[in-house]
């Protein structure tokens, strides 16, 4: 090798290092200042994603007329369901056909996958577990509600349960290791589905019971007395109303209740989680996640699916489950903003694994990615329908992907989510106060007088003192000078285009009635664009 090649290796090297990124490592979590996002083929990476129904991967065949549907939504990674029950039909003994085909179809249509593992839980139950642990209660026992009653859930008490559910999974990681270490389609992994325990607030099993009367565990009550300033405040306050103990049984440090009940299986809902996640990572360590089904308003632990990973049970999975990387929720519920506010305490990153197919999901997924800098967004039964808002958002995330990521974590990334009920969002960049509201309280566009309003959306980057990209669908945007309160704030220029190979294409200079004479920035609702603005300053 001669010198100047080994100047640009070394050169190289060098801008690997300095930047964090290293090509030959698998996937993983990033931190850029505040924020942690993902890292793929030694590149920040957004995940542009969409969940399969539950049964959709069970055969290529039912798969193959959707691909067409999941490209023309921009996507560039499917979530898909691995089951216990298929690949581990008989005991010991393993099937990978049908995830070889899955991985193999996904790389031959220029996708990532996120693998769901559908263990031991799914949706609470256990619906995906093997019929040799179903049909041996003896060996693999249940949960047990307040009645007697068993469950269609296994304990997470039993280290029978613990052992078959790690070897399934052990097993699988070391095949996706073995198939795609070199080419990494896999990229991140989600250990069980939206545990959570119903239809009591907590396992009655004599393994339970047992447990739930004695000690509790000092992992945990050390965990508590060192992250005392940090913990969330909901369980806080439990544990501040009886008394911050550290020593005595559930019920003794935590008090008599449902509360309490649902921390106690929370701990070893985490602890199992735990076991089965750095199992996995020490064979082949890609990022993971947990999810968790929200809490529908006025509902009590044992009435939603208790003790699985939700923002007021977050101390306890941190603490049980340290080997997870985030925690992560699953939208059939409003208040979009209000959760996901919840899930980013404690430095955690937000990724959303699921959130239902509805109109929403474009102006979501632009706010996911500009507010929170989201690892990603994927809305679930991806399959089922072209969902032209969805496309559109992706094909803006796509186009300003260099953008977004060259500026992770260094607060120049905004993003709002707009409707009836919330009309305005302001956002402060730079020297800049933005002020976006729905752009039906123009009152110009049809859908201003419906009782329901569409979702606005969009995400804003700056790129330089003045300059900013505005992207997104529904929005009208006016501007201050927040540090100069005697100032005008005009727009110098604005300009719709679009992105090819990074390099940025005028379509149209809107400097008159499409920004009402320089009065504002508008990007109509169903006008999903990307518009360059330069802003200027006159007394």
């Amino acid at each position: 090798m001669n010198t100047t090649k080994i100047a640009i290796v070394l050169f190289v090297l060098l801008l690997q290092t300095q930047f964090g990124y290293a090509q030959n490592q698998i996937p993983y979590l990033k931190k850029s200042g505040a924020k942690t996002h993902l890292v793929v083929d030694g590149k920040p990476f957004i995940v542009l994603g969409g969940e399969l129904g539950n049964s959709s991967f069970t055969s290529t065949a039912y798969m193959k007329p959707h691909w067409e549907t999941l490209k023309a939504m921009n996507l560039n990674t499917i979530l898909a369901p691995v089951y216990w029950e298929l690949i581990e039909p008989k005991e010991g003994q393993f099937d990978f056909k049908l995830f070889d085909e899955l991985l193999a179809e996904t790389r031959k249509n220029d996708m990532k996958l996120v693998i769901l593992w559908f263990g031991s839980w799914k949706n609470s139950m256990s619906s995906h577990v093997p019929s040799w642990v179903k049909q041996n209660q003896d060996k693999y026992p249940r949960a047990i509600d307040e009645r007697g009653v068993s469950q269609e859930i296994l304990t997470p008490f039993s280290e029978n349960n613990l052992q078959a559910d790690l070897n399934a999974f052990k097993a699988l990681m070391k095949h996706i290791k073995q198939v795609d270490s070199e080419q990494q389609t896999v990229i991140m992994v989600q250990p069980e589905n939206e545990i959570g325990m119903l239809p009591s607030a907590r396992d009655y099993h004599p393994l339970a019971n047992q447990l739930f009367n004695s000690q509790v565990p000092t992992e945990l009550t050390d965990y508590l007395q060192n992250n005392k300033e940090n913990l969330v405040p909901e369980f806080l306050s439990i544990w501040r109303k009886n008394g911050y103990k550290t020593e005595g049984s559930w019920e003794e440090v935590f008090g008599p209740g449902y509360a309490t009940d649902e921390l106690f299986m929370a701990w070893y809902f985490a602890k199992f989680t735990e076991e089965i996640t750095r199992a996995g990572k020490e064979i082949y360590p890609l990022p993971m996640y947990v999810n968790a089904a929200l809490i529908r308003p006025g509902k009590i632990p044992g009435e939603y699916p208790s003790a699985g990973p939700l923002p007021h049970l977050m101390d306890i999975w941190k603490a049980g489950a340290p080997s997870v990387d985030m925690l992560s929720p699953d939208f059939y519920t409003p208040d979009f903003e209000y959760w996901n506010d919840l899930y980013v305490r404690q430095n955690n990153p937000l990724f959303i694994p699921e959130h239902r197919f509805d109109n929403t999901v474009g102006a979501k997924a632009l706010f996911a990615i500009g507010h929170y800098e989201a690892i990603g967004f994927s809305p679930f039964a991806i399959e089922s329908t072209i969902n032209t808002e969805l496309a559109n958002a992706y094909n803006l995330i796509r186009q300003l992907h260099p953008l977004i990521t060259e500026n992770f974590g260094r607060n120049k990334l905004e993003g709002v989510l707009l409707d009836k009920d919330k009309i305005l969002s302001t956002v402060v960049l730079g020297d800049y106060e933005f002020s976006f509201k729905n752009s039906y309280t123009l009152g110009w566009e049809a859908g201003a007088t419906n009782d329901v309003w569409d979702s606005g959306g969009a995400l804003i980057v700056q790129t330089d003192t003045n300059e900013f990209y505005i992207a997104g669908s529904g929005v009208v945007v006016t501007f201050k000078n927040w540090k100069k309160r005697n100032k005008i704030v005009g727009i110098l220029k604005c300009e719709e285009g679009s992105f090819e190979n990074g390099d940025w294409k005028v379509l149209r200079h809107l400097n008159g009635d499409q920004t009402h004479q320089g009065r504002h920035v508008r990007i109509s609702h169903g006008d999903y664009s990307i518009q360059r603005i330069q802003l200027y300053e006159y007394e």
